[in-house]
């Protein structure tokens, strides 16, 4: 593990992860069933369900990780193993960018869902943010063997592709605090997006 790859580890991860589960938190309905799509190290479910018991949660993953510290399913990465409209919420931490086919992945979404899409990711419109982007994915997720193809969307193409699958945004937040200064002002800001989607 290189320095970066520990500083990562010590400072970053574990705010990040109680942060997103709270900001998720907030848009989930009481008693929901929600399906997290590729849910890593389960860092963020495991904040999410101390923080709302009331969900009904399940995950998947295409490479579960021993050490997940929530029970998560194998997937192939392409198709949800589950029946249409099986779960209220199907969410989407930070996967998308690392997918073979994000649109069918995400189409997989809209199927499995009844009325509720959570999609965080990345915007990469601003200056130099395919680069900046880069350079976190690799610091993030290199160790670990996730794919990375390197596939980045400008604000645009989501809301293209959300169209495409029957969903319309509902909010889109911004500048969700996931950083601390210094690294908020290369890493934060407009790079970091959270949607809640309605099917229209």
């Amino acid at each position: 593990m290189s320095v970066i790859e520990m500083l990562h580890e010590e400072y970053v991860l574990g705010r990040r992860a109680r942060l997103l589960a709270a900001h998720l938190a907030a848009r989930l309905p009481l008693g929901a069933t929600v399906l997290d799509v590729g849910c890593g190290d389960g860092a963020v479910g495991r904040h999410l369900l101390r923080t709302r018991p009331d969900l009904r949660y399940r995950a998947v993953e295409v490479m579960v990780r021993p050490d997940c510290l929530v029970p998560a399913e194998p997937f192939d990465g392409r198709t949800l193993p589950f029946p249409d409209a099986s779960v209220d919420v199907a969410m989407f931490v930070d996967v998308l960018h690392h997918a073979e086919d994000a649109v069918a992945l995400l189409r997989e979404g809209a199927r499995v869902a009844r009325h509720t899409l959570l999609i965080k990711d990345h915007d990469s419109e601003r200056p130099f943010a395919e680069p900046t982007l880069r350079f976190m994915d690799r610091v993030g997720n290199a160790r670990h063997g996730v794919a990375l193809p390197y596939s980045y969307w400008p604000r645009r193409r989501w809301n293209e592709v959300f169209a495409s699958l029957g969903f319309r945004v509902e909010e889109w937040e911004e500048g969700l605090g996931l950083f601390l200064p210094p690294a908020s002002w290369l890493f934060g800001g407009s790079l970091q997006f959270l949607a809640t989607l309605r099917r229209a």
